[in-house]
């Protein structure tokens, strides 16, 4: 099987509750704990896509706010080798989000979603994720790219 090299779009949302506690999923593939979020669509617009992999992940309809950053150092994580040999170097785009609607719930992507202060992150927390948290907790109106 040859390997594969894409350049791929991503999203991640940060969400936060009244208390500012963060929303995380639990991913099944590999039991690390990050932001909801995942990769953009052949034709689909970054605020469709983010929408839609929320909604996926943790069962929520949430509203899209500010871009908190941009993120596209392979230092910073952004390229990931999946088990079947190829290789994908994330460009993604993370913006504040809002709840809307809906019930938090599990899918085959998800085996936890659950709400963590920004003191207390999970050990297992991916290191891109990390970045973006710090990056959204500075409350910045000016985008990070990074």
């Amino acid at each position: 099987m040859s390997e594969s090299r894409v350049i791929r779009p991503g999203v991640s949302a940060v969400i936060r509750d009244r208390d500012g506690r963060l929303l995380l999923q639990e991913r099944t593939d590999n039991g690390y704990w990050g932001l909801p979020g995942g990769a953009v669509e052949y034709g689909e617009a970054l605020t469709n896509a983010l929408r839609r992999e929320v909604e996926e992940e943790t069962g929520l309809i949430v509203d899209v706010g500010r871009l908190i950053g941009l993120y596209s150092d392979p230092a910073l994580g952004q390229i990931v080798t999946y088990p079947d040999g190829n290789i994908a170097h994330f460009v993604s785009s993370c913006f504040a989000c809002s709840i809307l609607s809906g019930t938090l719930a599990l899918s085959d992507e998800t085996s936890g979603v659950a709400w963590f202060a920004p003191a207390a992150l999970p050990d297992n927390l991916y290191t891109m994720h990390r970045i973006r948290i710090e990056d959204a907790l500075t409350d910045t109106e000016i985008p990070f790219v990074r």
